[in-house]
C-alpha cells in the first residue's frame, strides 16, 4: 500500500507492506504531476514499514529515474534495512538531486525541506 502527501514542494511517500507496480504507477503520476506544475520537487520517501517489493517496480524506478532524474532538488530515503540502503545508493546514479539515507524520520523531513 502506498500513501502520497504534498506539503509545499516537498512529497513524502510512504509504503506500508509489499510495493506493488500499482503502487509505484500512483507514485508516478503524483509526482511527474507535481514537478509538472511547481518546478523540481523533493521527495521523502519513508520505507521502514515496507516489506517487499516486486521485480517489475525495481524496473520501473530505474526508468522513471533515467527519465526524469533531473527534476528532483533533494531526496531522502528513511529505511533501517540495509538492501533498501544499498537500492538508494544504485537509484543516485540515475539522479542529479542531492540523495541521503536516514535513520530518522524527523532528520530526513528535516534536510529534505531545508532550503525551500
Amino acid at each position: 500500500m502506498i500513501t502520497i502527501q504534498k506539503k509545499g514542494n516537498l512529497v513524502i511517500v510512504a509504503i506500508i507492506g509489499e510495493f506493488t507496480l500499482a503502487d509505484y504507477h500512483e507514485f508516478e503520476q503524483q509526482v511527474l504531476y507535481k514537478s509538472h506544475f511547481d518546478g523540481k520537487a523533493n521527495l521523502l520517501f519513508d520505507w521502514r514499514d515496507m516489506l517487499d517489493y516486486t521485480v517489475d517496480v525495481a524496473w520501473e524506478e530505474i526508468k522513471f529515474m533515467r527519465d526524469h532524474g533531473s527534476e528532483f532538488n533533494r531526496v531522502a530515503v528513511v529505511t533501517n534495512d540495509e538492501w533498501q540502503t544499498w537500492g538508494t545508493w544504485v537509484f543516485n546514479l540515475f539522479v542529479s538531486a542531492n540523495v541521503a539515507v536516514f535513520h530518522n524520520y524527523e532528520e530526513a523531513e528535516e534536510w529534505v525541506s531545508e532550503n525551500e
